[in-house]
């Protein structure tokens, strides 16, 4: 190892807009990657560097610092900077598409989705593409949280939830006729944090948890995975059947039934009135609670029949939140339910996480109350609307039938007439990611049924590839 500092002027510009610290940083870190600067080499010290380039020591600081956090220099007190050695990068190799005989499981699916690769076409995810969102407003709120004082960013938040996000959370509901004031709800990592919690809450390994069939795929293997009975109820176009629901009520005696009731997942069906009241009455007989996951709610133009508005929180607990419309990374979701049961299910979160995000939670607090979010809300609804029907005649020129075609909402539910845990595998190959039917029931048989999303369907590639994969 030597001890010679290491020499050479890096040719920094103060015309080229980029700031001095991130040119030194950009520069030191190059010649370290073109081995230039060799492991154990000692770097000019703070003083020498910003006498030599005539920068402030100040600026010399935080780039070495910056570069230490990079792993690009080691900091040895007392003896000054040094060169790291750096591992050698390992080749990567592409995960291999799965073969038509593969396969697909939630895990494949939700692994997939969030595959770090890049790719683009997929026409399978469950979120708006993110030129959709409203970045700049998500920017712009954790910008001025930046300016406020930054104590009450620092320690936890409170188990509830941040008390403002609440206290609008209330009026928000309010909008669809459920009063819910602020110490009967509860603030969540989004709604799968939400119904995690609330199974716990309600129910005991070896019990029932009844589920629209199709339905959300994640929250299978999340209930499975606490030891439940899960069992699915034939979701038809206006709701759940509600013959079969009562049969398999009186069969399995269930503590809790999951429902999409506004903007179902896959479908985009939203429940009726007569459907509502029905199921109420059934929730009575059979003593089960109704779970009413309602986070496409912010997706409907407005009108639809909500289950917590009919019973007043008694019976059903009400599940919200933002990341299908503001933002997926923000993770804000809430549960509206009776005081002593938000009550119980804080304690609960807090034996859990002990809180939520406060940073996350107070950029959505800022969306909202600053009237953000409803103009935002509109222009989507209004790309969604535009979208829709292209997709559909698209669809349909494939020969996908929608089951049901939807009028509001991201996702149609098509029957392709052929297996399409087959197709899904064949468009994998081409990097478009697809939702088989299989996903999306219980029982995770072979289907004929997918899920897209007409948002991921406006470009022609997307449908070309589409078209590959269903003609194979």
């Amino acid at each position: 190892m030597t001890n010679t500092p290491a020499s050479g002027s890096l040719s920094l510009s103060r015309d080229s807009g980029e700031p001095l610290g991130d040119q030194i940083v950009r520069l030191v870190a190059g010649r370290i990657e073109e081995r230039l600067l060799r492991p154990g080499a000692r770097m000019p010290s703070i003083r020498q560097f910003a006498a030599t380039h005539g920068v402030s020591p100040f600026t010399v600081v935080a780039s070495y610092d910056r570069l230490v956090a990079q792993g690009y220099l080691d900091s040895r007190r007392g003896a000054g900077f040094f060169v790291r050695e750096r591992p050698q990068p390992a080749r990567h190799v592409a995960a291999p598409g799965p073969s038509s005989t593969a396969t697909l499981d939630i895990a494949w699916l939700v692994r997939n989705l969030f595959r770090q690769a890049p790719m683009q076409l997929s026409p399978g995810a469950g979120v708006l593409p993110a030129d959709w969102l409203d970045g700049p407003a998500v920017a712009n709120a954790m910008r001025s949280l930046s300016r406020q004082n930054s104590a009450g960013l620092l320690g936890y938040g409170a188990p509830q939830g941040f008390l403002p996000l609440r206290q609008q959370l209330q009026h928000k509901l309010l909008d669809i006729e459920v009063e819910a004031p602020p110490d009967n709800i509860v603030t969540t990592l989004g709604v799968t944090q939400a119904l995690d919690l609330v199974a716990r809450e309600f129910c005991r390994p070896g019990d029932t948890i009844l589920v629209d069939d199709p339905a959300w795929f994640l929250m299978f293997g999340s209930f499975a995975a606490l030891g439940l009975n899960v069992v699915g109820v034939r979701r038809l176009a206006d709701g759940p059947d509600l013959e079969q629901l009562a049969e398999l009520a009186a069969l399995y005696h269930p503590r809790l039934f999951v429902i999409n009731s506004v903007l179902h997942n896959p479908s985009s069906s939203s429940l009726s009135a007569a459907k509502a009241y029905g199921l109420l009455r059934l929730a009575e007989r059979f003593d089960f609670t109704v779970v009413e996951d309602d986070i496409y709610a912010d997706l409907h133009p407005g009108g639809a029949t909500r289950l917590a508005a009919l019973d007043g929180l008694e019976r059903v607990v009400y599940l919200g939140g933002f990341s299908k419309s503001m933002a997926p990374n923000l993770r804000v979701g809430f549960i509206a339910t009776s005081q002593e049961r938000a009550q119980r299910l804080a304690d609960r979160k807090m034996l859990c996480t002990l809180s939520t995000s406060d940073i996350g939670e107070r950029v959505v607090y800022k969306i909202l109350s600053e009237g953000l979010y409803r103009k935002h809300l509109d222009r989507v609804r209004g790309r969604l609307d535009a979208a829709r029907p292209k997709a559909l005649r698209q669809l349909e020129a494939l020969g996908l039938r929608p089951d049901p075609a939807p009028s509001a909402g991201m996702f149609v539910w098509v029957d392709a007439g052929r297996d399409t845990n087959a197709v899904a595998a064949r468009a994998m190959r081409e990097e478009l990611l697809l939702a088989p039917g299989s996903l999306f029931s219980p029982k995770q048989l072979a289907s004929t049924h997918m899920r897209l999303n007409v948002a991921a369907l406006q470009d022609a590639g997307t449908i070309r590839l589409l078209e590959r994969a269903l003609a194979a």
